[in-house]
């Protein structure tokens, strides 16, 4: 078993991912992962890190599919004895000009961005080592899809002891929801890329809360945060910051030093906690 430090992003083919694995090649003192659903463009993405003098290694991983999970699990387990850094950034979003009907934008964007994500948590955080990061990428658009929301939901998203169960209960709800046109009604926004990363922000409040109840000692630091604005695939060539600028926050919040208190289960943009 390896001994040698290692970091795990996922959805690291492309755009912000890329970036993240890019920076994390250059300042991490160890292993670094690059992980896609297809092999291909893994194996392609690794090449050209390659070229720039990077050492990057890849992994399949598809965050749709828990056989696929657990393989990398497994893999980590047995290679390097668990996890020192976890980048959860794999997402879809679909194209504003899409014609797909909003109940099923609402189901397939929340499979991934939302359970896949979490379905990662449960079989990773595990593996977590002492003084590991963890930093699933959200967006600012929760925060503007959450001051959408009816007050009633707005109170159950910032609970403070809001439960994973719970969680889950309300992001299958606006699923539901979208299938019978009755979203609006129930107070949810008619965004579904929102949604899911309302769901990633508050999982991330609810995954810090229990790692402070269980592994209090094990200075394990997890947060939510937001790249800004990409110019990636998918927010198109007018965004504001480059790909590796969008990296900055994530990586910051990878590499936080291991005497570092925080930030811990907070929503970071810029480099700086916001309110949730």
């Amino acid at each position: 078993m390896s001994s040698t430090p290692v970091a795990v992003v996922t959805g690291s083919n492309k755009g912000i991912g890329f970036a993240i694995v890019r920076a994390l090649c250059k300042q991490f003192q160890g292993d670094v992962f690059l992980t896609a659903r297809d092999p291909g463009k893994g194996q392609a993405a690794v090449a050209k890190l390659q070229e720039e003098g990077l050492h990057p290694f890849f992994h399949q991983l598809d965050i749709d599919d828990l056989q696929s999970i657990r393989a990398l699990r497994d893999f980590l387990k047995e290679k390097y004895g668990g996890v020192n850094v976890l980048v959860n950034n794999a997402g879809i979003a679909f194209k504003v000009l899409d014609t797909s009907p909003f109940a099923v934008q609402a189901e397939v964007t929340l499979k991934t961005n939302f359970f896949g994500t979490r379905n990662v948590c449960t079989e990773l955080l595990p593996l977590v080592k002492p003084y590991g990061k963890v930093v699933n990428v959200s967006s600012s658009v929760s925060i503007s899809a959450l001051a959408s929301c009816s007050k009633e939901l707005q109170q159950k998203f910032r609970s403070d002891t809001v439960t994973e169960e719970e969680l889950v209960k309300l992001m299958t709800k606006f699923v539901e929801d979208t299938k019978k046109n009755t979203h609006e009604k129930e107070g949810w926004p008619n965004t579904a890329y929102g949604v899911s990363k309302i769901g990633v922000t508050v999982l991330s409040r609810i995954q810090a809360r229990m790692i402070n109840e269980k592994r209090k000692g094990d200075h394990i630091l997890l947060n939510a945060c937001c790249p800004g604005w990409v110019r990636t695939d998918m927010a198109g060539p007018r965004a504001l910051k480059s790909p590796d600028e969008g990296a900055e926050t994530p990586v910051y919040l990878a590499l936080l030093p291991a005497d570092a208190n925080g930030p811990h289960g907070q929503f970071v943009s810029d480099k700086t906690v916001r309110t949730w």
